[in-house]
């Protein structure tokens, strides 16, 4: 005998899982993740929802000589800042996206 799903409990788990992927995300965009490169001498900031918020940069690491390596550090930082948030964004948001799969599966 095959059961139709009940559509009024479809559309509360959906508007519940609606409303919890909402606060997750609001919780990671208050978070920050912090990237470094050369052993610290650059850190780069983001949020949660991956906006760079700040960049430091050491002054022993800035060499007029040399631009390339500090620009390079940059990135590495900024990566690095951005791949902790992401990894934390998928690891709260994946979660809740995976139940979903059992609203309509």
């Amino acid at each position: 005998m095959n059961r139709q799903p009940d559509m009024r409990q479809l559309m509360k788990q959906a508007q519940q899982m609606q409303q919890e992927m909402m606060a997750a995300q609001s919780e990671l965009a208050q978070q920050q993740f912090t990237g470094t490169a050369g052993g610290g001498l650059v850190t780069a900031t983001v949020s949660g929802s991956q906006e760079l918020l700040e960049v430091k940069i050491s002054p022993e690491v800035v060499d007029p000589e040399d631009v390339e390596m500090l620009e390079d550090l940059v990135v590495a930082a900024v990566r690095q800042a951005m791949e902790e948030a992401a990894t934390a964004a998928s690891d709260r948001l994946g979660g809740l996206a995976g139940g979903l799969g059992g609203l309509f599966g």
